[in-house]
């Protein structure tokens, strides 16, 4: 057995020798970044580590709660919930939870830039990784576009009106167009931009400051409006309709709308390569900030439905609208405040992200080396920032997209998708091989003959490779001892259980597929309403089927040995694999087929663009091209033997 593997032998094809050259690229994995990979580029590529738990609890609360929770409150109770609210926010949470723990784990062994992108490219490849990447690009413009858009009401009506900003802020109609512009939009996103670019510590003490505003508003919501109820008995649930009026059905519609408010969370992995201690830090900061969120929403949703009869409550002003009906107008203000900062907020959390999945889609090659600049002093990728800014920026003065708002949500239910499934594939079927750059060469023949000339990798464990064949004489003492001792080399045991691992692993990404192909026919079966009753309980029954023979399948097959030195070690482990990221993808996909044949159109139309940069651009440019890939296990000792060599 040599030291590369048929299928790798020469420039880095990612995949099966009898796979067409084309689909060869697609499927290609990139090596997790180590500090090999680091050092081995220009020092200019990279970030500072300035962040702590603090900082990333900042950045999660931040970019989740923006001002949707002050009318969600509303419409989901008048149309959904009803007083059982409080249980869609809770349901909606724990939801978002399986997702969460999902990229706690990803994000402390992965450590990067590019959060979901940067760990499809790893566990699922190159293709995928590219569509993922391209569809959190569109989140997060549209994201950041639309969160700016919503801000000129909001600060209008805390001086005084809808009127009441100055004529250099206010929105104007362009005659003839039907075009409504908003300088203030553009204008907080050039702020936004500029702090961005002063540094990432800078900008999340800014954010920080602009939440903990945020949630004192919400504080004084619950306190406040908990006071309200308790001197009125708390109407809101003295009700003859009882505490579900629409069933358990609407209680679980409305968790899939408010599911919705969770989104956000997963902008504290895209700061993974900027955190002081990732393996800690990461899944705490996640921990935390989705644990604050689902609070703050359950107790706000408690006072409110309390105060106000569901059916009654107004659904653009909910909150305000309940203060109003027991004498306390003055409190609009303090809620107009609260929601101009969470938008505030949520929108430096859609924009931080974006130039870091640019940084590093570039730095893989698939974007221009542009996008991969980072600034010595600030330690900012401030080309990348500032495109990103402008873009926002233009939308959010030109357009109105909140129609387009529907569009976020399709790239962050990719991105959780994708996630669990890495997940699944990091348990069961780890990458073996991982690409080293064909400069590396010399080394890689160097740790080849080594371990062709041993009888096992225990043998040369602990050692130099440079220093194990530094000569000829060395090398051919090393073959003949082997030969005087031919009873350490156990062949058939070894090559026994290699055909059974193998045999493992094929069994493992098979029901994996197959898993993932029975949650597309449930849930897309259960979605279509329209289909012939017979046609559709058929799919879903076959869907069903899949479903919970990939779950027994993998529950019962032993996970692979190799995850555990997957990546960096010592973080965070997802517990009860493979059940909760089969049920986060499960809950995904539902979300996603039912956003709406308008918001998939637009869409499509998005991603058919990302496929022709990627066949122009992105296939030819890969920094994987070139590559050679080698096993996983002899990774170090390749790094090891180029570090020593003579420079």
């Amino acid at each position: 057995m040599g030291f590369l593997s048929d299928s790798q032998k020469g420039a880095g094809d990612g995949g099966q020798c009898s796979l067409p050259r084309g689909f060869k690229g697609l499927i290609r994995r990139k090596q997790v970044d180590s500090i090999h990979s680091k050092s081995s580029g220009t020092g200019h590529h990279q970030l500072a580590k300035e962040l702590s738990v603090p900082h990333l609890i900042a950045i999660g609360v931040g970019s989740t709660i923006g001002a949707g929770v002050y009318i969600l409150v509303g419409t989901v109770a008048r149309e959904h919930s009803g007083p059982a609210l409080t249980l869609s926010f809770l349901i909606a949470g724990i939801a978002a939870a399986l997702s969460a723990f999902c990229y706690a784990e990803l994000a402390s062994r992965c450590p990067s830039a590019g959060s979901a992108y940067h760990y499809t490219y790893i566990c699922v490849g190159e293709g995928v990784a590219w569509l993922i990447g391209w569809a959190l690009i569109l989140e997060y413009t549209i994201g950041g576009s639309a969160v700016a858009r919503g801000i000129s009401p909001n600060l209008a009506m805390l001086f005084g009106g809808p009127d009441s900003l100055p004529a250099f802020l206010a929105r104007h109609s362009i005659p003839g167009l039907g075009i409504v512009v908003d300088p203030c939009a553009a204008l907080l996103v050039f702020v936004v931009t500029g702090l961005l670019c002063v540094g990432i510590k800078e900008s999340t003490v800014a954010q920080a400051i602009v939440t903990i505003a945020n949630v004192c508003a919400m504080i004084f919501v619950i306190i406040a409006g908990g006071y309200l109820g308790f001197k009125t008995g708390w109407i809101g649930y003295d009700l003859p309709v009882g505490y579900f009026p629409f069933g358990a059905d609407g209680m679980l519609a409305g968790a899939a709308t408010v599911f919705f408010a969770y989104i956000g969370f997963d902008s504290v992995a895209s700061t993974a390569e900027e955190v002081k201690n990732p393996q800690r830090d990461l899944p705490l900061g996640i921990g935390a900030a989705l644990s604050i969120c689902c609070s703050l929403y359950m107790l706000v949703s408690v006072v409110i439905v309390g105060l106000v009869p569901y059916y009654a409550m107004d659904p653009d002003t909910p909150i305000s609208s309940a203060f109003a009906d027991h004498g306390m107008q003055w409190a609009a203000y303090i809620i107009t405040a609260g929601a101009t900062t969470a938008l505030c907020s949520t929108l430096m959390g859609s924009i931080l992200p974006q130039p870091r999945i640019l940084m590093a889609m570039a730095r893989d090659g698939l974007l221009p080396s542009f996008f991969s600049d980072v600034n010595k002093s600030t330690q900012v990728p401030i080309k990348s920032t500032v495109i990103t800014g402008v873009i926002a920026a233009t939308l959010a003065f030109f357009m109105d997209v909140a129609e387009l708002a529907g569009m976020v949500s399709v790239g962050t239910l990719l991105a959780f998708t994708m996630v669990a499934i890495s997940v699944l594939i990091l348990r069961y079927v780890p990458p073996e091989e991982v690409p080293v750059p064909s400069s590396l060469q010399a080394s890689i023949d160097s740790v080849s003959l080594l371990y062709s000339s041993s009888s096992s990798p225990e043998d040369v464990e602990g050692q130099n490779p440079k220093d194990s064949i530094a000569s000829g004489t060395e090398s051919t003492k090393l073959l003949i001892g082997k030969v005087d001792d031919p009873v350490v080399h156990p062949l058939i045991p070894k090559l026994a259980a290699c055909m059974l691992n193998e045999n493992r692993r094929k069994i493992a990404g098979w029901t994996i597929m197959l898993t993932c192909v029975g949650v597309l026919l449930l849930t897309g079966s259960a979605s279509c309403v329209g289909l012939s009753s017979f046609f559709r309980f058929t799919v879903c029954g076959l869907g069903g089927v899949l479903l919970l023979s990939g779950l027994a399948v993998l529950t019962c097959m032993d996970q692979d040995d190799a995850r555990h030195s997957f990546g960096h070690t010592g973080g965070f482990i997802c517990p009860f694999v493979p059940l909760l990221p089969i049920a986060c993808i499960l809950i995904n996909v539902y979300l996603l087929i039912n956003l709406g044949a308008a918001t998939w159109t637009r869409v499509s139309i998005w991603l058919l663009v990302g496929v022709l940069v990627y066949a122009f651009y992105g296939r030819t440019h890969s920094s994987l091209r070139d590559a050679v890939y080698v096993p996983a296990a002899h990774v170090e000792d390749i790094y090891r033997s180029s570090e020593s060599s003579p420079a």
